[in-house]
This record gives structure tokens, sequence and C-alpha cells, in this order.
């Protein structure tokens, strides 16, 4: 019988966290999955991770369509906008902000990137209740604007700019371009944008997700029903449920059907980030 060695003990222990980690991402995901097959009797009644045949998801998103009039399609509207409308607009402003502070020499630069990387380390809920008063005093609170204006300042996508930029774009391009007469923002439109492409997607994609899945801001600055994103509606809906136990298939289904618009983003840029990826590889 052949005694594992020091070496073979060491290459386990990454091998069985890795394991435990798919177990702790995959079971949640499985008992969501399997849940959302079940009737509302079927729930309560039946073992746990046994799904049900019996066409139980169609009526549930049946009945999740009908409720309120589709109000869950009203709450899946309202996130892929913000989503969209946030990410493209925080990619945008970290490209400026990154490529500013790694193309341009100024006073207080070194200054300005470390208060940005001290802004990485402040969690949301920090920063939750004084955005809700600063908004509240020009009248922006339960409005769209509200919940997409703090999202535009995205310290951690600067961050990923600025390396991005100083690894992607050099300096004697640029230096070409006002040789023939380019403004700085042409060479910002035409030339940095286009170097930083896969590194902006990876910026884009990151702050999509965040805020498709950002609950506690949206749930401060929005009071509105037609306004709330899919994960204030559901923890709405999941708070009524407390009262009738009919709903929490709804809430199931619809935690289901959110995730379907992710999963799709991520397989359609998949190709950017291998690009991206090869991209580094060569440099």
């Amino acid at each position: 019988m052949t005694v594992p060695t020091t070496s073979g003990r060491i290459r386990l222990l990454p091998t069985a966290a890795l394991i435990l980690g798919a177990i702790y991402c995959i079971v949640p995901t499985l008992w969501i999955l399997i849940a959302s097959t079940k009737s509302k009797t079927d729930l309560f009644s039946t073992a746990t991770y046994l799904p049900s045949f019996s066409a139980g998801i169609w009526h549930n998103i049946v009945d999740l369509s009908t409720y309120q009039n589709g109000i869950f399609w009203h709450w899946m509207l309202n996130s892929f906008g913000y989503a969209l409308i946030g990410g493209v607009a925080a990619s945008l402003v970290s490209a400026a902000c990154g490529y500013a502070i790694a193309l341009y020499e100024f006073r207080g630069r070194k200054v300005v990137f470390n208060v940005i990387l001290a802004c990485v380390l402040l969690p949301q809920i920090v920063l939750a209740i004084p955005q809700y008063l600063l908004l509240s005093n020009v009248g922006l609170t339960d409005s769209y604007l509200g919940v997409l204006l703090p999202q535009l300042f995205n310290p951690y996508g600067i961050y990923l700019c600025r390396i991005y930029a100083a690894s992607s774009v050099p300096q004697s391009l640029l230096e070409a371009g006002r040789i023939d007469g380019a403004s700085e923002w042409k060479l910002f439109h035409s030339v940095g944008l286009r170097l930083m492409g896969p590194g902006l997607i990876t910026v884009f994609l990151l702050q999509f997700i965040a805020i498709w899945n950002n609950f506690l801001l949206p749930f401060v600055m929005v009071n509105s029903d037609d306004k709330f994103p899919l994960t204030v509606g559901l923890y709405s809906l999941l708070r009524h449920g407390a009262a009738e136990a009919s709903l929490y298939s709804l809430v199931i289904t619809g935690t289901l059907l959110s995730v379907l618009p992710v999963i799709a983003l991520f397989l359609s840029l998949q190709r950017y980030w291998r690009l991206d990826l090869v991209t580094g590889a060569l440099k």
C-alpha cells in the first residue's frame, strides 16, 4: 500500500477546497431549479431535491406572469434598464478616468488614484444613507435617476481601466496622433477606447451584474412598485408570501428567471473575454 507523500497531500488541499466551493455554489442553484418545477402544493409536501414532472414550472410561470397584471416582467424590464444604462455609462466614466490617470501627468494624480483605491474598500451599506440624503435634497428619490446616478462612479472599474490603459495604450501612438493634429478627445475616442475595448467589456459585465444584483440602493431609493428592480420586487413578493404561502412558488420561479439574462449575457460576451486573455498573453 502506497502512502501519500507530503506534496501529494498539499495538492489535495486546493482540490478539496474547489470541490467544497463548487458544492456551496451548486446546491442552492440546484434547489431553485428543482423547487421551481413544483406546484404550490408539491413545494411543501414532497422531498426537497425530488423534481416534479407535472408541468408545475409552466403553471408557475403563467401565475407569475399574471400576478398583479404582469408586474414581474415590469420589474425585469426595470432591472434590465438599470443594469444596461448604468453598465454602459459607468464603463465610459471608468474608461475616461482610468485613461486620464494612466496617461496624463498632473498634480495630485497619485493622491486621486489612492483615494479611488480607498473607495473600493467602502461597503455599499456605508454609502446608501448619504446617497439617499443627497439625492433627496434635489428631489431625485423614488425615481429612475435616483437608482442610476450612484452607479455611475465605479471605483473598481476605474482601477481596472487605469491598469488596462497603462498596458494597452502606448504613449508613442498618442504622440503621433498629437503631431497629426488630433485633439485629446479624438485620441481618447478613436485610439484609447478602441485599444481598451476588451478590458471595457470586462468592466461592463462586472458592473452589469453588480447593478442587476443590487438590492440595498434601490430598496432605499425607490418606494413605487412600478420602479422596483427584480431584487426589490421579489423581496416584496416574499414579504407578502409570509401571509400567503402560495406566493413562495412565484418567488422561487421568479428567482430562476432572473438568473437567465445574466447567464445569456455572460455567454454572449465570453469570446471578448477570451480575446482579452489572448491579448494579455501576447503582450
